[in-house]
């Protein structure tokens, strides 16, 4: 059954958790100008991931990563510098690797940077220079990378919709560029998938070049790219919506089919603004299969998939929650007037990470929102402490809710 109860929370219950986490980014705060062994440097301070003794060392910047952490760092010069070290790694190598290592610049993650240019443009107020600059490199990394159709970024394949790559050619890497590794959504064939969160991300890129266009008074710029984002909207509609399942799906483009796993991955169309008021009145409908005391988990089910990847755990799947996850799909039922699943789903992250902290010291990278007082599954790595888009999303969801 699901669980639909919003739990009984308050800021009081919330300020020890907080005040914790605005202590802990000086912690995960690193500085690298010299190269050393892999880590490439950097020209500004970035917050890594975590800091946790007893763990494998985050030393570097990860992509997708910065987004969320900056969601909670209220820091101008620290999450700007941020941002100027993907630009900057991309100026170098051609994209933006997974993370300022060098056996990490055979691939990317999934492409955040025009949101995360409009969330420092918004917040401090920037120039409409200050927005044209930087909208010029996402857009030569939405051409160069995500949608070039040529090795060594050969991501644009089916009917103008694109995967996730890696130099390599290699499945179990392509995934890693996806955020979610592992998971049960491509069953290690990464390469022969269309996945649903991939092109809603670029179909934001879409909306927001047209965004930029307009504010900095560009009408035939702001047509073509609208023109762009309806059409991707259209396809994506067309092979990825599955009207008996009422879902979006991955869609396997060399056997033509659509995948089987439903994912948090089909409510990135409504955080990007992709899925009609038809779509979003079914995806609400479809919570139920996510829904959980603890939150929502990132695949639908308790069959785990079991016999599908041998000694390979997938972490991106039942029971797991996981903080960016959480925040595409509570922000896209915002976006659609779902106010009162999204706060009741926000709540119940929150009450996960608070009780966990209270009763252990640190935020994770992940929790079980099945059972939240078991750790999470463990996946290629055990668990981490620290944790940076945790922490982050925590504090950005703790001011929409209470503040």
């Amino acid at each position: 059954m699901p669980n639909k109860k919003t739990p009984n929370l308050h800021i009081e219950d919330l300020l020890d958790a907080q005040e914790h986490i605005e202590g802990y980014w000086k912690t995960l705060t690193k500085k690298t100008t010299k190269k050393s062994s892999t880590l490439i440097a950097l020209p500004d301070p970035y917050v890594v991931p975590s800091a946790s003794d007893g763990h494998f060392a985050f030393d570097e910047q990860y992509y997708w990563d910065s987004y969320f952490i900056a969601l909670g760092i209220d820091n101008e010069s620290l999450v700007e510098g941020m941002l100027d070290n993907l630009i900057y790694m991309f100026e170098q190598f051609g994209l933006i690797p997974n993370g300022n290592r060098y056996y990490f610049t055979s691939r990317s993650q999934p492409p955040i940077l025009t949101t995360f240019i409009f969330h420092i443009y918004d917040k401090y107020n920037k120039p409409k220079d200050w927005l044209k600059k930087h909208i010029m490199v996402a857009k030569r990394e939405y051409h160069e990378v995500w949608t070039s159709n040529q090795h060594p970024h050969h991501r644009l394949v089916y009917e103008g919709l694109s995967r996730y790559y890696d130099i390599n050619h290699l499945h179990d890497l392509a995934e890693a560029e996806s955020g979610w590794d592992m998971t049960p959504r491509f069953k290690r064939q990464c390469l022969d998938y269309l996945p649903v969160d991939l092109n809603c991300l670029l179909y934001k890129y879409e909306s927001d070049f047209a965004r930029a266009a307009d504010i900095l008074g560009d009408e035939t710029d702001e047509k073509i790219w609208h023109h762009a984002a309806a059409k991707r909207k259209k396809t994506v509609i067309k092979i990825m919506w599955n009207k008996r399942k009422a879902f979006f799906f991955d869609y396997n483009f060399d056997k033509n089919t659509q995948g089987s796993v439903y994912s948090l991955a089909g409510y990135y169309t409504l955080w990007a603004g992709l899925a009609d008021e038809y779509h979003a009145k079914k995806l609400v409908m479809q919570l139920a299969k996510f829904e959980k005391s603890g939150g929502l988990t990132t695949t639908a089910g308790s069959f785990m998939y079991v016999d599908l990847f041998g000694s390979t755990k997938t972490q991106w799947a039942y029971p797991n929650g996981w903080a960016p996850l959480h925040y595409f799909a509570i922000e896209g039922l915002e976006r659609y007037g779902y106010t009162e699943e999204a706060e009741r789903i926000a709540k119940k992250w929150l009450k996960t990470n608070n009780d966990w902290y209270l009763k252990h010291g640190d935020f994770l990278e992940k929790y079980n929102v099945v059972n939240t007082n078991s750790p999470p599954t463990d996946g290629l790595y055990e668990s981490q402490t620290g944790f940076g888009w945790t922490n982050g999303v925590f504090t950005y969801l703790t001011k929409k809710y209470f503040l």
